[in-house]
């Protein structure tokens, strides 16, 4: 009896703060939904809507006792159906194969790669003898080689030759699987070419693409006013194309922790908003006859948010803007309806709307950090509000203001961001404390003030006042990503460790009472999982091109070239700064013309690779516990050879040292059958000769292809 009255006089304490808790429970289910091993069928995600209707029902029924504890699992439930029907809603042709070509299709995006080629997202996709039903309805295709032929822009029919495969998986067991990515994206293939990139037909007149051509066009303006790299930085900025920025800015952003200045998220949505609102509503009291007559409040607002979806549209919908925009949106919509901008429920509504409409960007980085910021800094200035003693002298409140502000928006994005991008920037509450005021203090209303006055001819004068800002922030991102010791590289942290941060984190903003000092429990969890982790002892990646040993100096790769991004998403996981040539370098592997020897939790591991690899992988049969082969293997050969085939249908591959002796896992195994991952082949139950069967497991419940 006493523990009920106490989860009643819990649930009490919660009235008029349950709104907050709907995100987060419907986020749990939609989270549920991406970790599970294989795809639901249809009937199983009916089942699950099903129960979310029947305990939503159970749970307003009791809604005043503890009944309304029904409507979590019915939230997680709703949230699981929702995410199956977005995966199958967005299903679209994916490629089967590798494809070499003619690529026929429209420009509707335009960026650039990791090596900063120009990179060109195409839809009306003609390929070369496949069928309109099984040609994918994107594709991606990178830039090398002779270009200059053509300027791509939106809308332009355009065709090259060129290489194409599906969207590649994981670069180890368990890492980030772009497959997933691309497939809510539509992307259904990704390549390059070395040939010029040649124009079919220009861009048809007509609203469609007709906000990318405004990007373009607007962008180089923006650039042609401001050269060199202060452009490329207003131009992002201002209009979303990042396409101009070289990698040294883009590295220096990102070890001063600004780069996400770069991207048009809820920052430069609500400065520009706020920018927008203030000179409108301030202008026009200055006119009586409207200042005595019009809600001037409310038709500020509704102009700001009209700018804002301007703002969205221009930027190409892109994940973070969209999102920036519907939060924005309902701070304005609180206000034309007469409610407080700015609280936990607009929030929650904000993030309510974008789980709706977009489940899968709960996976990703931008979602975590926008709304880890946004919780953490509504939280934290409620709290000061309520506590008597927080009252700074007026002339400080605005430095004040800004520190507390960096300093809790930084501190509840560091876990998510050291998790997606490996790396702490340890300076990083100095550079937004030396950045983010001119940001929005001078560069966004300057930017607001060029929109107004770049149709008529006057915008010169305010880009080269830009200039100045700009330059400062770029200046201030080199300086600090200069100084020693200004990043500090963070291992990968295991999948449980960010939903216990989070969980701990919201049930300390979130929960009314004592009870919140609750969260502190997982939030310490998950940083003692972090601190525990474990990286595994050998890494297979290439089709087993590329090798990678965990020795006491770090990972040592056997090769210094080739492979470039899985040798990098290595390391970076371990948490080590090296190089690829400088892991080359690292003892641990015997490496001699075309052959590969290690030793690795007891096993003795050869590979073998270039001209005659097949015929001397054969002749080493029993001279190791894994014979491993960049080529096909020879025909019946006398012993399991891990060959090109073979780890085309495995995927990268990870060694584990274990108490029980080694444990190997897959990429195929560990992915699981879900929508986007390649139908598997039939493989061996163990991909190890039976000798050696006794020394290795693969984990419980591991399916092989």
């Amino acid at each position: 009896m006493r523990a009920a009255g106490w989860l009643r006089a819990g649930i009490e304490a919660q009235r008029g703060m349950l709104l907050p808790w709907v995100p987060v429970w419907l986020g749990a289910g939609i989270g549920w939904y991406f970790h599970l091993m294989s795809e639901p069928s249809a009937a199983e995600l009916i089942l699950a809507a099903g129960a979310a209707c029947l305990l939503a029902l159970g749970g307003a029924h009791g809604r005043r006792g503890p009944g309304i504890l029904l409507l979590a699992p019915a939230l997680a439930c709703a949230g699981l159906a929702l995410a199956g029907a977005r995966a199958h809603g967005v299903a679209a042709p994916v490629l089967g194969f590798r494809y070499y070509g003619p690529i026929e299709g429209r420009v509707i995006a335009i960026d650039r790669s990791a090596s900063q080629a120009l990179r060109l997202t195409l839809d009306r996709v003609v390929l070369a003898r496949m069928a309109p039903g099984r040609t994918p309805e994107r594709v991606r295709v990178s830039l090398h080689g002779p270009q200059g032929y053509v300027t791509p822009v939106p809308g332009m029919l355009v065709i090259v030759t060129g290489h194409l495969s599906p969207p590649e998986g994981p670069v180890a067991p368990r890492a980030y699987d772009f497959r997933r990515q691309a497939w809510f994206d539509r992307l259904g293939a990704v390549g390059y070419t070395r040939t010029p990139l040649l124009m079919l037909a220009p861009p048809e007149p007509g609203p469609d693409l007709w906000f990318g051509r405004l990007r373009m066009r607007l962008s180089a303006q923006i650039r042609a006013g401001l050269p060199g790299q202060a452009g490329a930085f207003a131009a992002a900025i201002m209009t979303g194309d990042r396409s101009a920025l070289n990698r040294q800015t883009s590295e220096t952003l990102r070890g001063a922790n600004l780069s996400h200045l770069l991207a048009i998220s809820g920052l430069h949505m609500v400065l520009l908003c706020g920018t927008v609102f203030a000179a409108l509503r301030f202008g026009l009291a200055l006119i009586p006859a409207l200042a005595l007559r019009w809600p001037l409040r409310k038709l500020a607002a509704a102009v700001a948010l009209a700018a804002g979806l301007f703002y969205d549209l221009l930027s190409g919908r892109a994940i973070p803007a969209e999102r920036a925009w519907v939060m924005v949106a309902v701070m304005f919509g609180a206000v034309l309806v007469d409610r407080r901008a700015i609280s936990l429920r607009s929030v929650a509504l904000a993030a309510l709307v974008v789980l709706v409409t977009r489940p899968e960007s709960l996976t990703e980085p931008g979602f975590q950090m926008s709304f880890a910021a946004t919780v953490a800094l509504v939280a934290a200035f409620a709290g000061l509000r309520a506590w008597r003693g927080w009252r700074p002298p007026r002339w400080s409140r605005p430095a004040v203001t800004v520190l507390i502000a960096s300093a809790v928006a930084g501190l509840a994005t560091a876990p998510f961001a050291a998790a997606h991008f490996n790396r702490i920037a340890d300076y990083g509450l100095l550079a937004n404390l030396l950045s983010v005021p001119p940001m929005g203090a001078a560069v966004m209303p300057l930017a607001v003030l060029w929109a107004v006055l770049a149709p008529l001819g006057l915008g010169g004068p305010v880009l080269w006042l830009m200039g100045w800002p700009v330059r400062w922030i770029l200046g201030v991102a080199a300086w600090v990503a200069g100084l020693e010791g200004a990043v500090t590289p963070v291992p990968a942290p295991p999948g449980a460790v960010l939903p216990l941060i989070a969980a701990g984190g919201l049930i300390l903003a979130l929960w009314q009472g004592r009870g919140r000092l609750a969260g502190l429990a997982p939030l310490a969890l998950g940083l003692l999982l972090w601190t525990q982790v474990e990286r595994p002892a050998l890494l297979v990646a290439g089709e087993g091109a590329l090798l990678g040993l965990m020795t006491e100096e770090g990972r040592a790769l056997s090769k210094a070239r080739g492979q470039g991004f899985a040798a990098k998403s290595w390391l970076e996981d371990d948490g080590d700064r090296a190089t690829q040539d400088a892991a080359a370098r690292r003892p641990g592997m015997r490496r001699l013309d075309g052959e590969v020897a290690l030793q690795v939790a007891g096993l003795r591991l050869r590979q073998f690779s270039g001209r005659g690899g097949a015929e001397r992988a054969a002749a080493a049969c029993g001279s190791a516990d894994i014979l491993m082969l960049t080529g096909p293997a020879p025909e019946r050969p006398a012993c399991l050879i891990w060959d090109r085939a073979l780890m085309r249908a495995t995927g990268p591959l990870a060694i584990w040292v274990t108490p029980d002796g080694p444990r190997i896992e897959t990429v195929a195994g560990t992915a699981g059958r879900r929508l986007w991952t390649p139908p598997a082949n039939r493989l061996p139950r163990l991909l190890m000769p039976a000798g050696m069967a006794a020394r290795a497991r693969v984990p419980t419940g591991e399916r092989m292809p």
